[in-house]
């Protein structure tokens, strides 16, 4: 409390008094929790009157503006006796008695003491009918001293206008039973009668009234009798003069006994001042710019200005009386009646555009909730709203540019082609611009080439650029832009005729508006875009700089896709050199592979396959794959492959090459790793000896069409390994089908490695039979990669295995000693003879014989001989050592050392490889009518067909 008081102290002290009732009744509702009050001056003729309130109604206080002194109430009472005064509620059962501001809620009032007289009064209306307590007497006791402070330090003139001592108020009293009517002195001069010409009847008040005025008056007469309501008119009486002035009368009913009425009191006093206020208002608003209208409760029209009249189409006699939405300018307009009435019910102000059809203007319409009805304002926002809408397309087109611009840098940043680039333009400028053409031209050899449109017929492109490109100089626009690095924008033909007289014979289609755009990177011009219009368009400032700002988009993302397509052709280009350009022909096996690149959002990458001849019908099949993409990885593919090559050549067994690969990768660093399959085929037994690591399993299909994945023992990937390699061996049926892939093939996105591998089995089996390979190969990447791009490169190697026929091969066991020699040189000869190669006899028996020769006198154990007429004629001589023969130089006094010498001059090709007993010495040589065959250009010769 204490602090409130030290608040109201902090005030100024020019405020007006207005100001000062104010304060005081908020502070004193707020603190003790009212829920309203008012603040009432004593006038002359024991009459108090109201001069400021806060949370009543106006309903209420324009009742009980003028309160008589010496009624009941808490503010009289507090008057009359200079104390605070407190009024308790009444109970329920307890008719509401007719003295002014009482209620079923409780009053209390305070005196304004002036110089020991009260000068009038604060009252508040309690929310919980509890009494004040004696601290909150106190705090109330001192905000109405504080009051009456700030009223003394205010001048006498600056009081007159609360004081109602400018306005004479008369009292009256009516008998409704007898008719009798009492006036005091005031009501005689209120109501303009001498008082020798005054009779105690209502007939004297009848009739000083205005005929026009006196049926409502009365009406109001009769309400209160009816209802018991306060009575409260406003009508006009006669001067005495002959005029009329207007006057203003409030009153209470008076109950008898039986609680009939029995007597009307009140007061009356004149209201000129404030009708002519309310008249020159009236006028104001007749002319106000505005259409204005006033409707009752019932939504009747009670009054209209000119400008009203004019919207609606309609004189004010035509408006009066009807409901708003009744009116014909108003009838179309959809759901007003529910809008009006959903904003009156809000009692607060509303307001929603509407339309009207007849004139297709636009008005904003306000309802503004008043006593006794409603204000209606009509306010013309045509050009307003068209003001707003213009706006905000220009808001939302600016909004849309900049996404349809910032989606444009997002699809340019991920445009890898010049194909992608194109698109990118395609999709997010033209529809931005409205325009219906896209050219795109680059520099290369000095001449413009053509490398992507949209909307232009190909007839058109070969006559502008033809099928190499067109000289700069001569291309028209194109070329100027390009020379100077300056846009060009054309509005029209005329524009462009006008700009290049010269070029008629080359008509720029059948566009009407262009806009030549040089595409500049890193400070040097190298193409064009032209952006093309079906009609006449000139771009606005904006539109150009917005075009010149996306030509450095689109130019540096097409140098980027430019530079990354030569490092791609360049990559891919290395990638083919490192793969296998034909597969071998041999007749171990049939084969085809197929390798398929990653998409062009990826690097090469490390996928390989292989086929290796070996010796006495044996070939090796390989696939691999080196982990990560780019430009290493598909040199350490051509590495392991170059690595396998030599490692084959060498022919050690399966385990010891994934050995060796798996250090090659090691060596590469700690993050390099690969998988690998190798399969060793023996086409004299049909046994393929497997090695696998971390590579996927091979398939098998065998020539009845079942096809499976055989279990081939899982060894961890090269450069992760551990040596020894685990191995698998494997017996194939001749005619099989022998499937190496790498997981590119199968794995997807959408696809997990088992559906693909499943996928892979039901492909092959179909087709088992089928003769074409290279066909076979591309159906089943066809059906695996359905759209040729995949997010990895895949390799595919599909081999069809052969089995050399029990006639095809011949072996012998030969004794240890020197006889050896003899008996292989006759084996060699009989059997040569069977197979009608008696051409190859002699150098064959001298290769025999010096094989043998060799192991008699450095090698030991068991010596075996084997003839192999498979393409080629392959003679093969074991022992049981583990000794490798090494060809070197002998000089003029060295006893040997000039055996292997004589071989490797005898024969094609000749080697040695280990075996489970020991090791194994071959010599490969030709068979005749072999070399005529590949000059004729048949390839490799077959095996002949021994004869038993």
């Amino acid at each position: 409390m204490i602090r409130r008081l030290d608040l109201l102290d902090t005030a100024d002290d020019g405020i007006r008094e207005s100001e000062v009732f104010r304060l005081a009744l908020q502070h004193s509702i707020a603190e003790l929790g009212c829920v309203g009050g008012a603040v009432y001056l004593r006038g002359p003729m024991s009459a108090l009157r109201l001069v400021s309130s806060t949370g009543l109604p106006s309903s209420a206080t324009r009742a009980w503006e003028i309160v008589d002194q010496d009624g009941p109430t808490a503010t009289a009472r507090a008057v009359r006796s200079g104390e605070r005064v407190w009024v308790a509620a009444l109970p329920s059962d307890v008719d509401e008695p007719t003295a002014p501001l009482l209620s079923r809620s409780g009053w209390f009032s305070v005196p304004l003491m002036y110089e020991g007289r009260a000068i009038g009064a604060i009252t508040c209306l309690t929310g919980d009918n509890q009494e004040p307590t004696a601290e909150q007497w106190t705090f109330l006791t001192a905000v109405a001293g504080w009051t009456t402070n700030r009223l003394k330090k205010m001048p006498a003139p600056a009081r007159l206008g609360t004081d109602l001592d400018a306005t004479p108020v008369g009292s009256w009293a009516w008998d409704v039973r007898t008719g009798e009517l009492t006036w005091d002195r005031t009501a005689m001069r209120v109501y303009q009668t001498e008082p020798r010409e005054f009779a105690p009847a209502v007939e004297t008040w009848m009739k000083v009234v205005h005929p026009d005025d006196l049926a409502s008056t009365l009406a109001a007469v009769e309400r209160t009798i009816r209802t018991q309501a306060p009575f409260e008119a406003e009508y006009r009486v006669r001067r005495s003069d002959g005029g009329y002035t207007w006057t203003r009368a409030s009153g209470h009913v008076e109950l008898d006994d039986a609680g009939q009425v029995a007597r009307i009191v009140g007061r009356g006093w004149a209201s000129d001042a404030a009708r002519s206020t309310r008249d020159a208002l009236s006028r104001a608003l007749r002319h106000m710019s505005d259409a204005f209208l006033s409707v009752d409760e019932d939504w009747r029209i009670t009054f209209a200005n000119l400008e009203a009249e004019r919207v609606l189409g309609s004189a004010g006699e035509m408006l009066f009386g009807r409901n708003l939405w009744d009116l014909p300018a108003l009838r179309q307009v959809p759901d007003l009646e529910e809008k009006c009435r959903g904003g009156a019910a809000r009692s607060t102000a509303a307001g929603f555009d509407i339309t009207l059809a007849d004139t297709g203007r636009c008005y904003d319409l306000r309802i503004v909730p008043v006593p006794g009805g409603l204000t209606v304002y009509f306010t013309d926002v045509t050009d307003r709203r068209h003001r707003e809408a213009e706006q905000a397309a220009a808001v939302r087109a600016t909004a849309e540019r900049a996404s349809r611009t910032a989606e444009l840098t997002t699809q340019l940043a991920a445009a890898t082609t010049s194909e992608d680039v194109v698109a990118a333009v395609a999709q997010r400028v033209l529809p931005l611009f409205d325009a219906q053409g896209l050219l795109v031209l680059v520099m290369e050899e000095e001449k413009l080439v053509h490398i992507g449109s949209v909307g232009y017929p190909s007839s058109f492109l070969e006559l502008m650029h033809g099928a190499r490109g067109m000289e700069v100089a001569d291309s028209g626009p194109l070329g100027d832009a390009v020379l100077t690095g300056e846009p060009r924008f054309h509005s029209s033909r005329e524009e462009w005729a006008a700009a290049f007289p010269d070029t008629g014979s080359r008509p720029p289609s059948d566009k009407e508006a262009w806009a030549f755009l040089p595409l500049t990177a890193s400070g040097h011009t190298f193409g064009v875009c032209v952006i093309a219009f079906d009609t006449a368009r000139r771009l606005t400032s904006e539109e150009r700089t917005l075009l010149i700002t996306i030509s450095a988009l689109v130019a540096h993302a097409l140098e980027r896709a430019r530079l990354y397509e030569a490092e791609l052709t360049r990559s891919e280009e290395l990638q083919q050199a490192l793969l296998p350009r034909e597969l071998p022909a041999v007749p171990e096996a049939t084969a085809a592979a197929r390798y398929v690149p990653a998409g062009q959002t990826a690097d090469v990458g490390g996928d390989w396959y292989d086929l290796i001849p070996l010796s006495a019908g044996q070939v090796a099949l390989v696939v691999g794959d080196v982990m990560g993409h780019g430009l290493s990885e598909a040199a350490t593919m051509g590495r392991l492959r170059t690595a396998l090559h030599t490692l084959a050549a060498l022919e050690l067994p399966p385990d010891e090459i994934m050995g060796h690969l798996n250090d090659i990768v090691s060596g590469l660093g700690e993050h390099s790793y690969a998988t690998c399959l190798f399969a060793l085929y023996d086409s004299t037994d049909g046994s393929c000896t497997m090695v696998r690591a971390g590579h996927p399993p091979p398939l098998v299909v065998r020539p009845d069409g079942t096809a499976g994945f055989p279990e081939v023992a899982v060894n961890p990937p090269l450069g992760a390994a551990f040596p020894p390699f685990e191995t698998t061996r494997l017996e194939l049926s001749a005619e099989s089908l022998l499937v190496l892939f790498t997981d590119g093939l199968v794995t997807s996105p959408q696809r997990e490695i088992d559906q693909g591998m499943g996928l892979l089995a039901g492909l092959l089996a179909d087709r088992a039979g089928s003769p074409d390979l290279g066909e076979l190969c591309d159906s089943v990447t066809a059906g695996l990669l359905p759209d040729g791009a995949t997010t990895d490169d895949a390799a595919l190697l599909i081999a069809r295995v052969h089995h050399v026929a029990d006639r095809q091969v011949a072996s012998w066991a030969l004794p240890e000693g020197p006889e050896a020699a003899g008996e292989a040189r006759r084996h060699v000869r009989e059997q040569l003879a069977q197979w009608h190669l008696e051409d190859l006899v002699m150098t064959t028996e001298l290769l025999a014989s010096e094989l043998v020769g060799n192991v008699i006198r450095h090698a030991n154990g068991p010596i075996g001989l084997r003839l192999l007429c498979s393409g080629t004629l392959v003679c093969e001589v074991s022992d049981a050592s583990l000794t490798m023969p090494r060809i070197r130089r002998a000089t003029d006094t060295d006893e040997g050392g000039r055996g292997l010498q004589l071989i490797n001059a005898l024969c094609e090709r000749w080697g040695s490889r280990y075996t489970p007993e020991g090791k194994a010495i071959w010599t490969e040589q030709a068979l005749p009518g072999t070399a005529e065959q590949e000059e004729a250009g048949d390839g490799p010769a077959g095996s002949p067909v021994p004869q038993s």
